[in-house]
């Protein structure tokens, strides 16, 4: 697969003038705050029933914090079933377009793009907007391609218990602003094999199984996805896109979403901090206190 680097330097902070007030002071300094950039993802490939050579299709942009916009643009494809795979990917460049940022992915001639479900799918103006222009939603067709093994990872409670401390501990950005979301992929032993940063929680998550899609390491039957804050429908949909057996939230999850992991035999733990967790759905795949994990 080629690809062609972005020749400008992306940064993840900026620096802001600030005014801090208390009770009974105020003074001026400089604080971070986490970029928010626009970013433009185009694709070269057919349209679903044409016949017409391949052309250059702009998708929509998505608000995100630079970095990895590569992997945001493979993940985006990959979560919405326009591609199967880094295999159908032929090559990718990044570079600036006329809102900001730019990723231009080429598919092969024989993956063929539904204009009219990605102009749905892709209309993605806010990086928290999600699937909210959907009327209406049906739980049962979001299946994921790869059937998740039952009871498998089984996970101790002292593990899911520090997923969320091993999560803070790995995010460089919001040590430096508190500004932003982090999804990280663990396994069932709890060590950590990568983690993403982004000010949008479902970008944070698109450039995580992004890259793990072109490393070759999806999917994986023994994966645990983490995420920041809430567990919403999105969120569980990309990581049973993934095929990932066990999703982690440290805030709460939504009906849908933990109906959607329910359905779909996937386990679903929300509220994990502070010495506690919930399992929604799926908890067979955790141990209770005194029980062996495996």
């Amino acid at each position: 697969m080629g690809s062609a680097g972005h020749a400008a330097m992306t940064s993840t902070t900026t620096p802001v003038s600030i005014r801090r007030i208390t009770d009974d002071s105020a003074s001026d300094a400089e604080d971070l705050l986490a970029v928010e950039e626009p970013l433009e993802i185009v694709v070269v490939a057919r349209a679903r029933g044409a016949q017409q050579d391949r052309a250059e299709r702009r998708l929509g942009i998505t608000m995100r914090t630079p970095g990895h916009d590569r992997e945001l643009a493979i993940g985006l494809l990959f979560a919405e079933g326009i591609i199967a795979g880094a295999a159908d990917v032929v090559a990718v460049e990044e570079g600036e377009g006329p809102s900001g940022g730019l990723v231009r992915v080429a598919l092969r001639d024989e993956v063929t793009v539904d204009l009219g479900r990605t102009e749905r799918a892709l209309a993605v103006a806010s990086a928290s907007c999600g699937v909210c222009g959907k009327a209406s939603i049906d739980v049962a067709s979001f299946a994921p391609p790869a059937p998740l093994a039952r009871g498998a990872p089984r996970l101790a409670p002292r593990v899911v218990h520090g997923l969320a401390a091993r999560l803070r501990g790995a995010q460089p950005v919001f040590g430096r602003t508190g500004g932003l979301h982090a999804a990280a992929l663990f396994d069932a032993s709890g060590a950590l094999a990568d983690l993403r940063e982004d000010v949008g929680r479902h970008n944070a998550v698109d450039k995580l199984v992004g890259a793990a899609l072109l490393a070759g390491k999806l999917p994986d039957p023994g994966a645990v996805l983490m995420v920041s804050g809430r567990a919403g429908f999105e969120l569980v949909q990309k990581a049973l896109r993934a095929s990932i057996p066990v999703m982690v939230a440290v805030g709460a999850p939504s009906s849908l979403a933990a109906e959607l992991a329910s359905a779909h035999g996937m386990t679903l733990v929300g509220f994990a901090r502070d010495g506690r967790f919930n399992v929604y759905a799926g908890r067979e795949r955790v141990a209770v206190p005194g029980e062996a994990a495996s």
